[in-house]
């Protein structure tokens, strides 16, 4: 097998990912795997083709299962995570989606909020969005490590560096968009305006938002309209992709 082969990188990503969600160094990962901080930089990177032995050692540092190193390799059943702002219809899609599949939907946020005892509000308001994040990153790695599932995904997450990575690494990710006036109205039917509450420029800022988050939704595998589709509809064309992508 070549250096840099397509498999190589994939199992440098989901190290990399893994290793990032622990707020691990390098050098630290290196340590508990006993291997040389040089030889993990190319194992990341891709560029090495390390022995099933040295794996394990990875695995096993990283506490995860020897398969979750290659959860992104063609052919291998992998998570699917829907990505969004509030209203772009992931808790309803991803519910028929995970039924229609035969696997468990996960609300990473309701995980969120059962580790650490708390309403989403009341993590912002008490400890604010650097403690949330933290737990959220806790929350995905937990879930990723677990049987291939249905994830909605907090709609910020994308702006979270270490987790966005570790979801692109080991999930199918799906942009849910919708058209901004379907965000609000979906919004306001939830009785959710967070984090714009009282806020009389609310619309104008859930606009501002979607533009500034677009270019990181973009990097989603693929995208799925919700606007004008009924839900049906919707898992129908989630699903012709996952098809087509081997996913």
């Amino acid at each position: 097998m070549s250096r840099e082969h397509p498999l190589l990188r994939r199992i440098g990503a989901a190290v990399r990912a893994l290793r990032a969600a622990r707020k691990w160094s390098r050098r630290e990962l290196a340590d508990r795997a006993a291997l040389s901080e040089r030889f993990l930089a190319d194992v990341e990177s891709g560029a090495a083709n390390p022995s099933v032995l040295r794996l394990e050692g990875l695995a096993n540092a990283l506490g995860v299962e020897l398969t979750a190193l290659f959860s992104d390799v063609p052919g291998a059943v992998r998570h699917i995570a829907l990505l969004g702002l509030r209203g772009a219809g992931k808790s309803t899609v991803g519910a028929a989606l995970a039924e229609t599949l035969g696997r468990e939907f996960i609300e990473l946020d309701e995980q969120v909020e059962r580790a650490t005892g708390l309403g989403l509000g009341e993590i912002f308001q008490v400890h604010g969005e650097a403690y949330y994040r933290e737990a959220e990153r806790r929350a995905l790695s937990e879930n990723l490590t677990g049987p291939p599932s249905v994830v909605a995904v907090g709609g910020g997450i994308v702006t979270d560096a270490s987790s966005f990575e570790m979801l692109r690494a080991r999930a199918r990710t799906v942009w849910l968009r919708a058209a901004p006036e379907d965000h609000w109205q979906r919004v306001i039917a939830q009785g959710d305006t967070r984090p714009m509450a009282d806020n009389e420029r609310a619309f104008t800022d859930l606009r501002r938002i979607l533009a500034e988050r677009e270019p990181f939704y973009r990097q989603a595998d693929f995208v799925v309209d919700t606007s004008g589709h009924e839900i049906e509809a919707v898992v129908a064309r989630v699903r012709r992709e996952l098809a087509g992508g081997n996913g």
